[in-house]
């Protein structure tokens, strides 16, 4: 019986902690402190769409090693904000400051951001 109950205990825990990381990871606040409006979020082409499974939600964004507000590769805002500073890669289509492809050191300082924010190292970016 008490294997029984232990397993019950664990559905109920795993379900509670599911819950949990849902409700978290929608938690990214704006400027105005409330929660994230995903709005600005287009489709800039870099070769993917959100139906390829890109998590617009979180601080981070994984897909391109760069926090999430920032990504000139998801956010047309971004993106804008970019060309209006003059800091435009055109050959691969995204934020100069941005293009690891053009300098891969330039990925440091956006690892130690994530790195000060979370205490380890980030996930490596897809792209």
């Amino acid at each position: 019986m008490t294997r029984v109950m232990e397993m019950s205990r664990m559905g109920l825990l795993s379900a509670l902690v599911a819950v949990a990381v849902m409700v978290v990871g929608c938690n990214q606040s704006s400027e105005n402190g409330s929660a994230s409006d995903t709005s600005n979020v287009t489709a800039v082409d870099h070769g993917h769409s959100d139906a390829d499974g890109h998590d617009h939600g979180s601080w981070w964004c994984v897909e391109h090693g760069i926090p999430e507000e920032e990504c000139s590769m998801c956010s047309s805002k971004a993106a804008a904000k970019f060309k209006e500073q003059g800091d435009w890669c055109e050959e691969h289509n995204r934020a100069e400051s941005q293009c690891f492809i053009c300098d891969p050191s330039r990925a440091e300082k956006f690892a130690k951001l994530y790195e000060a924010k979370f205490g380890h190292k980030p996930p490596a970016p897809k792209e």
